[in-house]
């Protein structure tokens, strides 16, 4: 039954959307990013992102990571500009050994700014984090 299945709480395994410029078009383009802090991979990471807002919806995106290594992070997707006004929420499964975890993470509308750029772990870069 529903109420016996117990998924354990997530702990160092973040959402991270971080400004980078483009390589080739020298723009500055916003990136989501999962983060494994663990020490331990992570298999089958499944994420399914959405953008919403009382007025607009996105698509919804699934993505899929065979194997996040411990202490490693992996592109997501290419966040618009547009979207970013949106609150923009992450649905993130994965198995560590045999137990399934599950979290949503969510960054509210307008959130994703400058002005709320800080360290990413790992990364080395600067960005907005949703523990």
């Amino acid at each position: 039954m529903k109420k016996d299945i117990q998924i354990p709480e997530v702990k160092d395994v973040f959402v991270a959307v971080v400004q980078e410029q483009h390589p080739e078009y020298k723009t500055d383009d916003w990136n989501a990013y999962i983060i494994n802090n663990k020490d331990v991979d992570l298999d089958t990471v499944l994420i399914v992102s959405r953008g919403y807002s009382e007025e607009k919806i996105t698509p919804v995106m699934r993505h899929t990571i065979k194997l996040l290594p411990a202490r490693s992070y992996a592109k997501i997707e290419f966040m618009q500009h547009d979207v970013l006004q949106l609150n923009n929420e992450f649905k993130v499964t994965f198995f560590e050994g045999n137990q399934m975890f599950d979290k949503t993470y969510l960054f509210r509308k307008n959130t994703i700014n400058i002005k709320a750029l800080q360290t990413v772990p790992l990364m080395q870069l600067k960005g907005v984090l949703v523990k």
